[in-house]
């Protein structure tokens, strides 16, 4: 049952919105600040053919690496793909569809999409493989290539803390794509790891204001999982 905006189950949250070859924005860079939860509730699903716009496509076995391992994406619009041997495998055997985007162009397709502009014109990639096929202009002596806004079905973001009207604080880099995510898609559903009343959060601090998310899920203790674990070596006593 829904109390305002908050599910009990990410399965819940996710009931009417999914369908096969939809959409899906997925916040999170490397393994930090994904939804996990809510990934594993899309693998659970069956819903397949996806088109997935994330920075990454996490790792083996983690993050989307779930739904690339059932072979549920058809498509991948990111920025960085290095920690995932079945995403290269997948597109070495013509099986993945992927769009490259430079990290700073995708941050801004997204950020585009969210605010209602459908294209916008960028130095980044001109005079290279990334402009083939893209429109081109000349602004004060300098080549530029049109990049086209983003806006999917529905984006799935993970915060630290959020109140029951969907109002969203990210802690430190875990902030990265999914402020832009949340607003660049028809629904955005998010996973918190603190749930709080209305009226505690400090206004200064929201990021995400809770008009753009429409259904949140209050997590159970949480997981962060580490994409390469880097540890100093012990110095002799």
């Amino acid at each position: 049952m829904a109390t305002s905006k908050v599910y009990d189950t990410a399965d819940a949250a996710l009931a009417g919105l999914l369908r096969d070859g939809m959409m899906i924005m997925s916040g999170g860079f490397g393994l930090c600040g994904v939804p996990n939860t809510l990934i594993s509730a899309i693998h659970l699903s069956g819903v397949r053919n996806l088109t997935v716009v994330s920075n990454n496509a996490g790792t083996d076995g983690q993050g989307l690496g779930l739904l690339l391992d059932s072979r549920q994406i058809r498509k991948m619009v990111s920025s960085y793909v290095g920690e995932n041997k079945t995403f290269m495998n997948q597109y070495l055997a013509g099986e993945l569809e992927v769009e490259f985007n430079p990290q700073g162009t995708l941050a801004e397709r997204i950020r585009a999409g969210g605010a209602g502009i459908p294209a916008f014109f960028t130095r980044t990639g001109a005079g290279t493989l990334i402009a083939e096929g893209k429109e081109e202009r000349s602004f004060d002596g300098g080549r530029y290539i049109m990049e086209t806004g983003l806006v999917a079905d529905l984006a799935i973001v993970h915060a630290w803390r959020g109140d029951h009207e969907g109002n969203l604080i990210y802690r430190m880099t875990a902030r990265n794509f999914n402020p832009v995510m949340a607003t660049a898609a028809h629904v955005t559903v998010a996973e918190v790891e603190e749930l709080v009343e209305p009226g505690t959060l400090d206004a200064d601090h929201i990021i995400t204001p809770g008009i753009f998310v429409k259904r949140l899920i209050k997590l159970d203790p949480y997981t962060k999982g580490i994409e390469q674990r880097t540890t100093r070596k012990k110095v002799a006593a």
